[in-house]
């Protein structure tokens, strides 16, 4: 026998036995194998004809709400920073020993409050000189004056020439810009006395300071920052195509509230603020533009440098179209809800959302109207034209009978027996 018909041998052999082998995988278990998967395919498309479902299904249970019209507030968000209402960063004017210091970080001071205390002798003594230089020259002055007023009788009777006189005069101008030059002295050195006293310009919470007592300082040091928390400032930013709605809005003066939540929008952290200044100017690398809101911020819900998110109220909507979030559904063709009918059935029913109502309802603005009933919950058991249940919400679907039990038992029964037919 030739090499060519062994070959050929083998693979007929090869495909003999892969043949029967897959036979035996796939035979079926049952002579009524074809009459249950035919009987399926008819019951399956008995049920979908004309995609209604079979009269014989039982309602869908879903939870429906109604349509409620209500006054809903328009906001417009946006991401915002908390800042201080004042920020100083306390430096001393003047060079010296840190003697002590008089507060404690992250505490509470008052507007006169003293915070440090750098070493007053040499000031101090400074101070001395320039009063004692000022009381000499007021002893001067005042010896002068009383020579110049007696020398005035004697110039009538010619005891003292009209050049002495002259003399006297100037010498009394002197001494009296002498002393008037020894008060500024005296005010300057109790300014620079009373710098060594270093004290809060207002009330404020103080930082963590940087210089500890026994440090020589000098004007450049920074000692201690301090910032003002009440009232408090956050300034956040909207889109620019949202400058026309604020402007309008806050024509007149008119008090715009705001309120700011945290960074997940879950729950608010300070209400009561209002709206102060719009910028004047459009920043056209983000296309957005910054406004400034203030909070009395009474209860420090709120920190310098913390980042919030605003809500910004421009108007209130009168009598609008409220329902649950969760009736919204997403399409290829826009959003939709499921409406139930007068017939206790559903239809799909395109809805137009105009904006967020709280964190859990929407305003429709148009599809729907006051009254109408929507599906919430239990949508991914529906399509058009589905039997439902109208539950109310919280509600459950009662617990079937003995005689509903019993029914659906033989009918499971009866179908059990069609099939193996």
């Amino acid at each position: 026998m030739s090499r060519f018909w062994k070959i050929a041998l083998i693979v007929i052999a090869v495909i003999v036995v892969v043949t029967i082998g897959f036979r035996l995988l796939h035979k079926p278990t049952a002579t009524g194998g074809k009459h249950r998967h035919g009987a399926t395919a008819d019951t399956s498309a008995d049920s979908s004809k004309d995609g209604q479902p079979g009269q014989d299904n039982a309602p869908v249970p879903v939870t429906v709400e109604p349509v409620v019209s209500q006054n809903v507030p328009i906001y417009l968000t946006g991401l915002g920073t908390v800042q201080a209402l004042n920020t100083v960063t306390i430096n001393p004017q003047v060079a010296g020993q840190m003697m002590s210091i008089n507060f404690t970080e992250g505490q509470s001071v008052k507007k006169g409050d003293l915070l440090a205390q750098i070493d007053p002798r040499t000031f101090q003594a400074n101070y001395d000189q320039a009063v004692a230089k000022q009381k000499q020259d007021q002893a001067l002055l005042a010896t002068a004056q009383s020579t110049l007023k007696r020398n005035q009788a004697l110039v009538a009777s010619g005891y003292v020439a009209a050049l002495d006189m002259d003399t006297f005069r100037n010498n009394v101008g002197q001494l009296q810009a002498g002393v008037t030059a020894d008060e500024a002295s005296v005010r300057s050195s109790k300014v620079q006395l009373d710098y060594t006293r270093i004290i809060s310009p207002c009330d404020c919470v103080t930082g963590i300071r940087s210089v500890d007592p026994g440090n020589v300082v000098n004007t450049s040091t920074a000692i201690v920052t301090l910032t003002q928390v009440h009232p408090i400032y956050v300034i956040f930013y909207l889109p620019e195509q949202n400058l026309e709605t604020v402007r309008n809005a806050f024509k007149g003066g008119a008090q715009l509230e705001v309120a700011a939540l945290d960074r997940t929008d879950s729950h608010p952290l300070a209400n009561g603020g209002v709206l102060q200044v719009i910028d004047n100017q459009i920043d056209t690398s983000t296309g957005t533009f910054k406004l400034r809101s203030q909070f009395p911020n009474a209860d420090n819900s709120l920190w310098p440098g913390q980042f919030v998110n605003v809500q910004l109220k421009v108007s209130t909507t009168a009598g609008g179209l409220v329902i649950p979030a969760q009736a919204v559904q997403r399409g290829p063709d826009g959003d939709y809800v499921y409406q139930l009918q007068d017939d206790k059935t559903v239809k799909m029913q395109p809805v137009t959302v105009a904006s967020e109502v709280g964190a859990s309802k929407v305003m429709i603005s148009k599809g729907l109207a006051v009254g109408d009933q929507v599906v919430t919950e239990g949508q991914f058991r529906l399509k058009p034209g589905s039997k439902v249940q109208a539950l109310k919400p919280g509600e459950v679907p009662a617990a079937p009978s003995a005689a509903e039990l019993q029914k659906a038992k033989t009918k499971g029964q009866q179908g059990g027996g069609r099939r193996g037919g």
